[in-house]
Formats: C-alpha cells, structure tokens, sequence
C-alpha cells in the first residue's frame, strides 16, 4: 500500500529543510505557510463527537476494542511565519476509519463505522508548539486519495485548514485536490511514514 521510494526532488526538499533548521535559516522555510485546502463536508460539529475527543483516536475512553487499521504517531510544531513556535495552539484532525467512513451523519452511504475510532481528536501544542496524535494511516474515500483533515484555532480564531497526505502514494496524481498543489507545497503537507515497531511515524510542521 505504501510507496517506500521517494522521489529525488522531495528527498533533496527535506534535506534543505533539515538544513534550515540546524543552521538557522529557518526562517526562509517558514516564511511559507502551509497551504490551505477544503475543509470538505465531513467536518463533526461537537454534537456529532464522542465525548472522548483527545490527541488519541485509536483508542475510545469505556471502549474495550482499539480501532482497526494501522497506528500512526503523528507529531510536529505549529509555527509563524517567522519560524517562531505557536503555544497553546488548538490543533484538530479528523479522518474516514479503516473502512473509509466518516463521524458524520452525513457519509450516509451503507458502510459500517468502526466504533473504536474516535474519528476526531484535538491537541494543544507546549510551549515549544509542538503537538502529537495517536491515529491511523489515512484510508481511502471514494473519489480522494488518503487524507487527514487538520485544522489550527489560535486565540479562537481560525487560521489555517489543510489536509495531510501519504508521500508518493499512487492515488495522489488522480486527486483533483492534490493536483493543485506545486512540488514545493506538497512536500508541507506530505507526511513520509516510517515504520517504529507495530506503528507508523510521520512528522508535519504547520506553518500559520
């Protein structure tokens, strides 16, 4: 399901990041936010939530099963344009579960929602911005390839709604929301999975 080979220009778009930030150019890199995308039609209002809504949503408080398919550790910083860390930073993702459904009464479409995902979690990031979540890789939906909904709430405003996206996946080139993206935008939202045991890892900074 996962393509292990990266492509040259995004290995080489990494590495100048990675040298960014050790060298403390940063700020060249950040001065680029990340882009925006669809919030979509699937966004779960608080009525529709599980009262369990944490950074963890493999795992459901008073349910005894965890949620089907695979664990994804997902970290990162919310930062400024300026490269500056965002503290106390309101950070949500919500996705389809294992068989591409989402928490919504409106993905009315006859297929059974896996009741040990939580389907939508939110973490405040630390005083260093970062933030983390226990989740799944991204599963398809009909139509898109596999995607995280993410959206950042700073002093309770809105600033940014994007989607994450598997690196090198092969329905990325068919997605009409992927296409839009350049090389350089892609690579923001792009999340490179690595395996650590039974788990994936992946890690995105987000930049507001």
């Amino acid at each position: 399901m996962l393509e292990s080979n990266l492509s040259r220009r995004r290995v080489l778009s990494r590495l100048m990041v990675g040298i960014g930030w050790l060298t403390g150019s940063d700020r060249i890199w950040a001065s680029t936010s990340t882009p925006k995308a669809t919030e979509g039609p699937f966004y779960p209002e608080p009525s529709m939530r599980f009262d369990d809504a944490d950074n963890d949503l493999v795992k459901i408080d008073s349910k005894v099963n965890e949620a089907g398919g695979e664990i994804l550790q997902l970290s990162g910083s919310v930062l400024d344009k300026k490269g500056k860390p965002c503290p106390g930073a309101r950070i949500e993702i919500w996705q389809c579960d294992v068989n591409g459904k989402y928490l919504h009464p409106g993905d009315n479409r006859q297929v059974d929602y896996d009741n040990g995902f939580q389907g939508f979690g939110h973490d405040i990031t630390d005083q260093s911005g970062r933030y983390s979540f226990r989740t799944i890789v991204p599963t398809r939906y009909p139509g898109r390839t596999p995607h995280i909904h993410v959206k950042v709430i700073i002093d309770g405003k809105e600033k940014l709604t994007t989607q994450f996206y598997i690196q090198g996946h092969a329905d990325n080139s068919r997605d009409s929301i992927y296409r839009r993206l350049s090389p350089e935008q892609a690579s923001m939202v792009d999340m490179s999975l690595d395996k650590a045991g039974e788990a994936f890892t992946t890690s995105v900074n987000v930049v507001v």
